[in-house]
């Protein structure tokens, strides 16, 4: 399994973006389809903004079956503002500290995001780093 952040999924349905292709062809390296979390695809469609191509393209995505969307259990909440106060100087956000609890409730390694900077300093429970595509 893969985690992904909101930054490839904007990449990948705008091709505007500069990453667009790097990103279109790590998805292309995946045997299953990614997880995320909801806090994530918030970010993403805000990011992605009022144009509606990419929005209508992220929505086909998701409807298809090309992302898998997992929710946070209750009892890793406070695993998340932890992680938030831990990395506050960065400072980590919402959306990342539920792909970090992600990460350690399914032992991922692999994160798929462009935000190589945060993610190379967070240190989940289960790896000393995360392997980060593209």
């Amino acid at each position: 399994m893969v985690i992904v952040d909101a930054g490839p999924l904007v990449a990948l349905f705008d091709d505007s973006e500069k990453q667009h292709e790097v990103c279109s062809a790590a998805m292309k390296t995946l045997r299953a389809p990614p997880a995320t979390t909801w806090p994530v695809l918030t970010e993403a469609f805000y990011l992605l903004g009022s144009w509606s191509k990419g929005r209508v393209e992220l929505w086909d995505f998701i409807l298809s079956g090309g992302l898998r969307i997992d929710a946070i259990p209750e009892d890793q909440w406070s695993r998340m503002r932890e992680l938030m106060e831990k990395y506050s100087d960065l400072p980590m956000d919402f959306a990342d500290a539920s792909l970090v609890a992600l990460s350690e409730l399914h032992n991922v390694k692999t994160i798929f995001t462009l935000d190589r900077t945060d993610f190379s300093v967070y240190r989940p429970k289960h790896t000393p780093h995360y392997k980060i595509i593209p």
